[in-house]
């Protein structure tokens, strides 16, 4: 028996919708959009080789102290500089987006991280390492910024939530793979399969159009319309929503060139509060001292470090993929939220773990309390506040002070994570389970300001968000 909807028809009365012709009509819109996934598909690759970059470091330390007689600060030089670099590609990678366009920005990105893995891969010292780190750290600065603002611009409103979500998906996609290869290959090799997804991403930009957003702010009137119909489809209408590009861009152009002092004048200071609001909660909530010192974590409560490192990869990538699924379904703000709850209930679960072990209460309890709390810990991050941060700061800022403001939010978010990830061994030595507590106090704070502050954008076209955010 086939199963129908009701459909609304001129004169008032329904009509029966087939089986038949709703699978029709999904089809003809997986269709028209094909070119919105690949374009995704191909910007992501930028946010594998961040992950790529980000991972390198961890299963390559002992072969290359000893292979090039590096003193411990030594590597712990080549291992930090990767977020200095990161700072420096966020300062310059909203311009450089603004000026080259999305496409370009990631083709810079894409070229300095090439230089940085051959560096790498041929480096004899210190100094070639630092210098090949430094530029994949560069690298990443760029991805993070120009990747998922790329996809929102050119994503349908009812997609760019799931398809910005990729965005993280794919850095702890790279981050795994790294990780699990990085255990059988050598680490000029594994420096070598850092070019796998930069020579992807050079071949397949040019099989994709430019950001349409970014071709009508540049007044490329012809190329922004031909860009929109390829997105969209050739049988799609594209002139309702041509129009509404084209009049608010109109809009801010009357608006004089923003730079870093006008991101503080009253219309445009909600959204560069949300934008930078939401990277600090990501970041000082404790995000990178628990990713980059895990297997520290694991050891100090006396957990297995292998089994529990492989079980947080694979948490990691499996939660955030299922994100995907829901963002555009339940939400960017509930998603937040939930994300902050269980953030707070882990690090309370973790802190109590390393207060009975300081304090030698239940000595059997402290393993099974620590894994969880750090497992549920990266489950409650990939589950919002991990990606969709990025998301929304994708969303909410304007297109004529995009560039500055992106550029002020991803800086932030580097910053926050060298000063976490600078902190933790210290703050973990005065008290183990006081860090925890810090973290989980931040954390309550973040739900307090996703609460308050942070708006809902699902199902809104950037337009109408940026409108209503700064009006």
């Amino acid at each position: 028996m086939a199963i129908t909807e009701e459909i609304v028809n001129g004169s008032g009365d329904r009509e029966p919708l087939m089986a038949d012709e709703q699978n029709g009509s999904k089809q003809e819109k997986i269709s028209s959009n094909w070119m919105v996934y690949l374009s995704t598909l191909v910007a992501v690759c930028g946010a594998f080789e961040f992950g790529c970059c980000a991972g390198y470091s961890s299963p390559t330390q002992n072969a290359i102290t000893e292979d090039l007689s590096l003193s411990l600060a030594e590597y712990s030089v080549f291992g930090s500089i990767l977020t200095f670099g990161a700072m420096i590609g966020a300062i310059t990678s909203g311009p450089i987006a603004d000026f080259t366009g999305r496409k370009g920005a990631m083709r810079v990105a894409t070229v300095v991280c090439v230089a940085g893995w051959l560096s790498i891969y041929f480096a004899k010292g210190a100094l070639a390492l630092d210098v090949g780190r430094l530029a994949t750290g560069y690298g990443m600065g760029v991805f993070s910024y120009v990747v998922p603002v790329f996809i929102a611009e050119i994503a349908p409103k009812t997609l760019r939530g799931a398809l910005t979500t990729l965005n993280q998906l794919m850095i702890c996609c790279g981050v795994s793979v790294f990780y699990i290869i990085g255990t059988v290959l050598t680490w000029r090799t594994l420096a070598l399969c850092g070019l796998i997804p930069c020579a992807i991403l050079v071949f397949g930009l040019f099989l994709i159009p430019e950001s349409p957003r970014w071709l009508a702010k540049m007044g490329r009137e012809k190329q922004f319309e031909t860009a929109l119909k390829t997105l969209r489809g050739e049988g799609t209408d594209i002139s309702q929503e041509a129009e509404e590009i084209k009049d608010y861009i109109e809009t801010l152009e009357r608006l004089p060139k923003a730079n870093l002092l006008d991101l503080f004048q009253r219309r445009y200071l909600q959204s560069v509060i949300i934008g930078v609001g939401l990277m600090v909660v990501q970041q000082f909530g404790g995000i990178n001292g628990v990713c980059f010192y895990t297997s520290n974590i694991f050891e100090s409560a006396g957990f297995n470090t292998t089994i529990g490192t492989i079980t947080y990869a694979i948490i990691q990538v499996v939660v955030t993929a299922l994100n995907t699924l829901v963002i555009d379904k339940g939400g960017r703000k509930p998603l937040l939220l939930a994300s902050g709850t269980g953030l707070v209930i882990a690090c309370l679960i973790t802190a109590s773990s390393f207060y009975l072990k300081v304090n030698e209460l239940a000595p059997k309890a402290v393993p099974a309390l620590a894994v969880t709390g750090i497992l549920l810990y990266i489950g409650a991050f990939s589950a919002g506040m991990g990606a969709v941060p990025w998301v929304v700061m994708s969303e909410i800022f304007p297109i004529n002070i995009k560039g500055v403001a992106g550029s002020l939010a991803t800086l932030t978010n580097w910053f926050g994570a060298s000063v976490i990830s600078y902190t933790f061994n210290y703050l973990m030595s005065w008290s183990s389970y006081g860090t925890f507590i810090i973290y989980a106090v931040i954390n309550a704070l973040g739900i307090v300001f996703v609460a308050k502050v942070v708006p809902e954008t699902k199902g809104r076209t950037l337009e109408q968000i940026q409108a209503a955010i700064n009006a």
